[in-house]
């Protein structure tokens, strides 16, 4: 019997109402400091004309927030790109001055370096490609320094969120893991790191990173099967110091905002209550929504929200990153959602008017209304495999301590200075400038 109940709201046509809530349901008056990353050259990177990864997305989500009149309520910044040595905190030297140096004028000669690296077809190279490396990395980067220095509560970079890259290779349209890159600036001043994926796809690049720690747990719910990338079954759980630290919940097609947000809320408190997380990253993939290009869910804005809501409830510093998405007018909508979600404000249902407008029609509304596709992922399923990381949770060291190394062995915190945003109207100005002291990457 296929998994049946009830459905959460999302009936197209309503106004949306964001409730202040902590996790235990208590209510949350505290008004959070949100930092908000957009860098406005990053929809002029172009992956193709025929590919499915747009960063022409996150300017769409831009235009939605200065239009609903909300960026007024977050600290706007414009990422100070980074240094390409910061990429190889994680990266290989050999990597990273490939990506430098490869566009499409030598690609031709460098044919072998492509296929050592994985670049080419689903990682394609195309005319500043390190530019958007560096532009994407340097908004999680930036965030996750404002989150070590207290300056903020949560730190949005919808440009950021690419899971897939591995340390020598490009992986899945993801060429620089900026996630890890942020996670290891976090690890300077917080013992435990949470990491939460919300993807249709497997969050292995990160997973991978990560293995062998326990300075960082890793919580991904996923399609998985005949299914990219192949990997995050129940079974991997980490190595070494890192066993029990990674977590994966693999998920059938179909599954839908009740079934889905009833198995992420348990697993979530419990890793709350277990490792008891310090700063949290949570990457929020929109290709988990119903209707997507390459996915195969079938969650609404409401359904994926809500596992943002949930995670603000804790009140831990976070950093939100954006992730997949193939159904740009979705996507938009998922992100510009999710941000009134993180502010907790209301917005209308119905679409202000953007440059953009068109590409929600016939409707023009924010909400969308999930298919009547098959949930192949029955209660049992859904039981068993909650009930197993529940019991890898319980067998885990409460709250690990900094007695137990870490395979990265981060460095002692640096100092960063950095000054408030300027008074502006987001209209006139859409971002400010982020002004950093020499060397804080370094």
């Amino acid at each position: 019997m296929l998994f049946r109940s009830r459905t959460m709201d999302t009936a197209a046509g309503e106004d949306i109402i964001n409730g202040n809530r902590l996790a235990d349901g208590s209510s949350d008056a505290q008004k959070r400091r949100i930092a908000y990353y957009y860098d406005p050259e990053i929809g002029n990177y172009n992956y193709g004309k025929h590919h499915c990864w747009k960063p022409h997305r996150v300017r769409i989500v831009h235009n939605l927030l200065v239009a609903y009149d909300i960026c007024k309520e977050m600290d706007m910044f414009k990422p100070t790109m980074i240094d390409y040595k910061d990429i190889m905190r994680f990266h290989s030297d050999d990597y990273v001055n490939f990506l430098r140096v490869i566009n499409p004028d030598n690609a031709a000669s460098m044919v072998k370096q492509q296929i050592q690296f994985n670049v080419g077809d689903d990682s394609p190279v195309f005319d500043g490609l390190f530019d958007y490396i560096c532009s994407y990395c340097s908004g999680s980067i930036g965030g996750a320094c404002r989150l070590n220095e207290g300056l903020s509560d949560i730190v949005i970079n919808w440009s950021g969120g690419l899971h897939h890259a591995k340390k020598s290779e490009a992986s899945g349209f993801c060429y620089v893991n900026d996630i890890v890159l942020a996670i290891l600036e976090l690890l300077k001043k917080y013992t435990r790191v949470l990491y939460i994926d919300i993807d249709i796809h497997h969050g292995d690049g990160v997973e991978e990173a990560f293995y062998t720690t326990n300075r960082v747990m890793t919580v991904s719910f996923h399609k998985f099967g005949d299914f990219f990338p192949g990997t995050g079954d129940i079974s991997d759980v980490g190595y070494g110091e890192g066993k029990g630290y990674s977590l994966n919940f693999p998920l059938r097609a179909g599954i839908d905002d009740a079934a889905f947000v009833s198995i992420f809320k348990p697993v979530i408190a419990k890793v709350m209550e277990r490792y008891q997380p310090e700063a949290i990253v949570l990457q929020c993939g929109a290709d988990s929504l119903s209707g997507d290009r390459l996915g195969c869910f079938n969650l609404s804005l409401k359904g994926h929200a809500e596992c943002v809501n949930f995670v603000r409830a804790f009140n831990k510093p976070t950093l939100v990153l954006g992730g997949g998405g193939y159904t740009v007018r979705n996507v938009s909508r998922c992100w510009t959602y999710e941000t009134a979600v993180i502010l907790g404000k209301e917005v209308k249902n119905e679409l202000p008017f953007t440059d953009y407008l068109e590409y929600f029609g016939p409707d023009y509304s924010l909400q969308i209304t999930p298919s009547n596709m098959e949930n192949m992922n029955t209660k049992n399923y859904l039981d068993e495999h909650l009930h197993m990381l529940l019991d890898q949770l319980q067998s885990l060291e409460a709250v690990p301590g900094l007695q137990i190394e870490s395979a990265f062995h981060p460095k002692t915190p640096d100092r960063v200075k950095l000054e408030q945003p300027e008074e502006g109207n987001p209209d006139e100005h859409e971002e400010v400038t982020k002004k950093e002291a020499e060397g804080e990457f370094a």
